[in-house]
């Protein structure tokens, strides 16, 4: 019987990546950031960063056991680019950014600077 514990235990399934709460959310803040540096002149994305934070979030994954294909597929489907977008700007519009309003999403950019947030530190 213990056998049989040990080896379910083996066998059972990973989460999907896109249900990964530090992995979803490294990609949503990221896709927060990036949407505010495009609608707004006065912010800028801090590339390197961004870039540092999407690595560090394949690297986490890698830790979590997925492997390489696992992870391509996930940064590759359609489905979930749309899924998490989609959430990136719904929380963008409860922080307070219009759709086509640019003061208003450079406000945001600025509170989420200030406030030092996972957003404001891929922003400059």
């Amino acid at each position: 019987m213990l056998g049989f514990s040990i080896l379910a235990g083996a066998s059972a399934a990973k989460p999907a990546l896109g249900q990964v709460t530090q992995i979803t959310e490294g990609l949503i803040n990221t896709a927060i950031a990036y949407e505010i540096s495009e609608r707004c002149d006065s912010i800028g994305a801090r590339w390197l960063r961004g870039v540092a934070v999407l690595n560090g979030l394949q690297n986490h994954a890698r830790e979590l056991g997925y492997t390489e294909d696992e992870i391509d597929a996930f940064t590759s489907n359609r489905a979930e680019k749309d899924r998490l977008e989609g959430i990136a700007r719904a929380r963008l519009v409860e922080l307070g950014a219009q759709p086509g309003d640019e003061a208003s999403h450079c406000a945001v950019g600025r509170a989420q600077i200030a406030a030092g947030t996972p957003v404001g530190q891929l922003l400059r």
